[in-house]
């Protein structure tokens, strides 16, 4: 099952992933797939920000910024769930490599096979993602590169997903639902 969360900067998403992650996989490995790559004080502050809001609740950490579909290899065989902490950053470090730009569709084609190999290995998988569609400005040629280039992810990833909650200001709003996530209590 995929579940797609997704809201604004600030908007308590990943606290939100963390406790519905929590409260369907009370007895699966759950694992929490940082993708951020911390840059400066500010960044080392949302990290640890993070890691004090999962403190506790049984995560398996992996931080990695690329290759989620290599991430498949490491995870147990037993009942998984994954949470994919968070789309717009691995889409970020995936297109800007040392090597360069990576852009449209072979950047979206990695991805979202990567998403289909994590989906395989998993019972649940939520993915975080953010909205940052709707300022109205027209960015530099690059960053509109992996504006449209997030978009596109963001539209298969609704495709695919049993669930597509948005939080505003901290509250779930669900636009796509499935037995599971309604046994939730939502």
């Amino acid at each position: 099952m995929i579940i797609m969360v997704y809201g604004g900067s600030g908007s308590g998403k990943s606290a939100y992933a963390e406790w519905l992650l929590t409260t369907l996989a009370e007895q699966n490995t759950k694992y929490y797939i940082a993708t951020m790559q911390v840059l400066g004080e500010e960044g080392q502050q949302k990290v640890k920000r993070h890691h004090d809001l999962r403190a506790g609740k049984g995560f398996i950490t992996i931080e990695k910024k690329r290759d989620i579909e290599g991430i498949a290899k490491k995870l147990s065989s037993e009942r998984n769930s994954i949470l994919l902490e968070c789309m717009s950053n691995l889409v970020a470090n995936e297109m800007f490599t040392e090597k360069g730009i990576v852009k449209g569709s072979e950047l979206v084609r990695k991805i979202m096979q990567g998403i289909e190999v994590l989906s395989k290995q998993a019972e649940h998988l939520i993915v975080v993602t953010n909205n940052i569609f709707e300022d109205g400005i027209k960015y530099d040629e690059t960053t509109m590169e992996y504006i449209k280039a997030l978009g596109r992810i963001n539209r298969e990833l609704t495709s695919l997903a049993d669930s597509l909650i948005e939080i505003v200001v901290g509250i779930p709003i669900i636009i796509k639902s499935c037995k599971e996530v309604e046994k939730c209590g939502l």
